[in-house]
């Protein structure tokens, strides 16, 4: 079963469209990478998603049922922007009045189970105001995890962490998704997405510019012998002629030869026949932000 299934959805704020005729799935048990640009729709997404606002046109369903059901909706938690806690209050005490919100019972055991589930058992008496940003963002997680829902929207819940802190909330996405909740995750830190998605969408415009497993990424994402050498241009166009498909990247200086082919045999290709001597050789294959980055310039 699908978690979401959004066909043709649209969004306008006076004559501005943010979301344009969206469709989009995201099945259940999924971390689903939400990617574009700055205005490209996924805050909104994610908020009509949600209920937070209401859509133009178009259809939202959650596990086949409309996103307005109220049985549905007490099964998502919601983090956009930032957790809104009391900066004086303890941690507890904020978790205490959101468990009051949602008229949970045993409050206190729910609680307890959620700050385990985000690294936080010994930052229940904190205040607020005195934790770090990445605790901040993992007791906003905490505080959409109570109640346990089946979906989990989180808007650049790992934006501004440190090294360990963006480790950590890994850590977190990926325990939750074997626990069979399904994932909502927007992020414009695409190295460390692609370490915990299962899925992707990448939005343009608020239109769906490109959905895809993980695996048909891994598929469309080709490796590549780099290399730079004495005579570039040279190198270039022999490599060319001989390998097939080879480009110049100029933000690395590097050249890249796609044919599949040995670094090894590639660099003695260039000696033997033009004595051109390679400086530096190694076999890369492109990522989830190159592949990204390069299907914006491929649509501009």
């Amino acid at each position: 079963m699908n978690a979401i299934e959004i066909r043709n959805l649209t969004k306008t704020f006076g004559e501005k469209r943010a979301v344009d005729g969206l469709n989009m799935t995201v099945p259940e048990g999924a971390i689903y990478g939400f990617i574009g640009e700055n205005g490209s729709g996924k805050s909104t997404t994610e908020k009509l998603i949600c209920g937070l606002i209401q859509p133009s046109g178009g259809e939202i369903k959650l596990w086949g049922k409309d996103h307005k059901d109220q049985n549905v909706r007490a099964q998502i938690g919601v983090l956009i922007e930032s957790p809104g806690c009391f900066p004086n209050y303890t941690v507890w005490n904020n978790m205490k009045l959101q468990a009051a919100n949602l008229g949970l019972k045993n409050e206190d055991e729910e609680i307890r189970r959620v700050l385990h589930l985000v690294r936080m058992d010994g930052a229940a008496s904190n205040k607020f105001k005195n934790c770090s940003l990445g605790m901040k963002q993992r007791i906003g997680i905490a505080f959409a995890l109570l109640g346990n829902p089946k979906l989990l929207v989180l808007d650049e819940p790992i934006n501004g962490l440190d090294a360990d802190g963006m480790r950590i909330m890994r850590e977190i996405l990926t325990d939750l998704s074997k626990r069979g909740t399904t994932v909502l995750i927007s992020s414009h830190i695409l190295g460390e997405l692609e370490k915990i998605a299962t899925h992707y969408g990448i939005l343009r415009g608020g239109k769906m510019l490109r959905e895809m497993t993980a695996e048909q990424l891994n598929a469309d994402c080709p490796t590549y012998v780099a290399l730079k050498a004495d005579d570039m241009e040279t190198a270039r166009e022999a490599l060319q002629r001989a390998f097939g498909r080879t480009e110049f990247d100029e933000a690395s200086g590097e050249i890249r030869v796609y044919q599949r082919a040995a670094a090894e045999q590639i660099a003695g290709y260039l000696y033997r026949s033009f004595g051109i001597p390679v400086t530096e050789l190694q076999t890369k294959k492109i990522d989830l932000e190159a592949y990204y980055t390069g299907l914006m310039q491929e649509g501009k």
